[in-house]
């Protein structure tokens, strides 16, 4: 099953402008089976999909809860904590990244920079803390490897994470 591991939706991110029942049709169209809503510091889009659509529409569609937290320090990452977990805190962005490492890590979740060649103030790899503990890539579950929005360039580098550090990689629109 193909599924778009980064999805913003209109409900839940400012950056986001494709309501969540359009953007479900749109990727079914493109043979998608599923998403991970991942608004900013935000599950506005997954809440609305659990409260308006789920079960009566798109029942062959996997929608997953997920977050692209925004780090004090690091760019941004993104989180998936398991289901049924509800934590507020990954809702109020600016948390050093190891502090979020930790925090999700210990509930079960797991956790990725997001297009980590991408712009310099939303990029962990043009961080400066990683930059002073290279180390802390080894602390991440996955990268996304690929992003629609990101240039050939960024992509191939982020491609190139992956492989080196043999993590799994993520792909999203």
């Amino acid at each position: 099953m193909k599924i778009d591991m980064h999805c913003h939706t209109k409900e839940g991110s400012l950056d986001g402008k494709v309501p969540i029942e359009e953007y479900i049709e749109k990727l079914k169209s493109e043979g998608f089976g599923g998403m991970l809503v991942t608004d900013h510091n935000s599950y506005h889009g997954y809440r609305h999909w659990k409260k308006y659509i789920k079960g009566k529409r798109h029942t062959d569609f996997l929608v997953l809860k997920g977050i692209e937290y925004d780090t004090l320090d690091a760019g941004h990452i993104l989180v998936i904590m398991p289901k049924g977990l509800r934590l507020r805190i990954l809702e109020v962005r600016g948390l050093p990244v190891q502090n979020l490492i930790k925090i999700v890590h210990q509930y079960g979740g797991i956790l990725g920079p997001a297009h980590p060649y991408g712009a310099k103030f939303l990029s962990t790899m043009f961080s400066k803390k990683l930059a002073r503990t290279p180390n802390l890539i080894h602390d991440f579950d996955f990268i996304e490897a690929f992003n629609s929005c990101e240039k050939k360039e960024s992509n191939k580098n982020a491609r190139a994470l992956t492989n080196a550090y043999r993590k799994p990689g993520f792909g999203g629109s």
